[in-house]
């Protein structure tokens, strides 16, 4: 039974989602701040952290960037009032998986909360290599020509998907569903602003380019020469 952590200062939604979620089977426990919340999850095992965004004493984006730095990697699903670009990249940014705007549909909770477990139990200790490029899936760690590279949690999914389907031409909709765990995405310019973060950290100042657009076909993962 995968156990679940609803961390969510309006006590009428927690109780509803802790009685839906029960009603599917999961084991769930609620906490209503979060540095309550942040407690529970770095002394417990999770398989899934639903986080609003806003709460009392420590806000939802903190939580969840001292959980990643503590070494947590329990997905995360953020709960959010806001949907603007900006606010959805810092979420991310921050190391949530997915996000999920108030007001929503249980059934779409439902729907992010099995993907999201789903996702998590894959586990892999695979490297994929394209010409100089590493990404360790395991370790979820990126080299390229044998240089660290820095990448936010939701850069590295996104990588990860287009490392795992390298010279396939993936569209926007396909990468963003994976990377997203959702069957529709945000603003198109969030998936657009982690793609020119990616070419930003890989492929400036190197000879050979990884991340190609296809005009009105998507992304692909490739190597070739600069200015190809």
């Amino acid at each position: 039974m995968a156990r679940i952590l609803i961390v969510e200062d309006e006590v009428a939604l927690a109780s509803a989602l802790r009685r839906g979620l029960e009603d599917e089977r999961y084991a769930v426990d609620v906490s209503h701040d979060g540095e309550e919340g942040l407690w529970a999850a770095s002394g417990e095992e999770y398989d899934l952290l639903i986080l609003d965004l806003m709460l009392p004493r420590i806000d939802g984006l903190e939580v969840c960037r001292r959980l990643r730095a503590d070494g947590r990697d329990v997905p995360v699903l953020m709960l959010t009032a806001r949907d603007t670009t900006a606010d959805v990249v810092s979420g991310l940014d921050a190391g949530a998986n997915d996000y999920l705007k108030k007001p929503f549909d249980f059934d779409e909770l439902l729907a992010r909360v099995r993907a999201l477990i789903r996702s998590a139990s894959r586990a892999t200790t695979s490297v994929l290599e394209l010409a100089d490029l590493e990404v360790d899936l395991a370790g979820r760690r990126v080299r390229r020509a044998g240089d660290e590279v820095s990448l936010t949690a939701k850069e590295f999914q996104v990588l990860e998907y287009l490392a795992t389907h390298a010279g396939e031409v993936i569209s926007k909709t396909r990468l963003a569903e994976a990377a997203w765990a959702r069957d529709d995405y945000p603003d198109s310019n969030v998936l657009e602003v982690y793609i020119g973060n990616l070419r930003r950290k890989l492929d400036r100042g190197r000879d050979r380019a990884l991340i190609h657009t296809v005009r009105g076909a998507g992304y692909v993962l490739r190597a070739e020469a600069a200015g190809a």
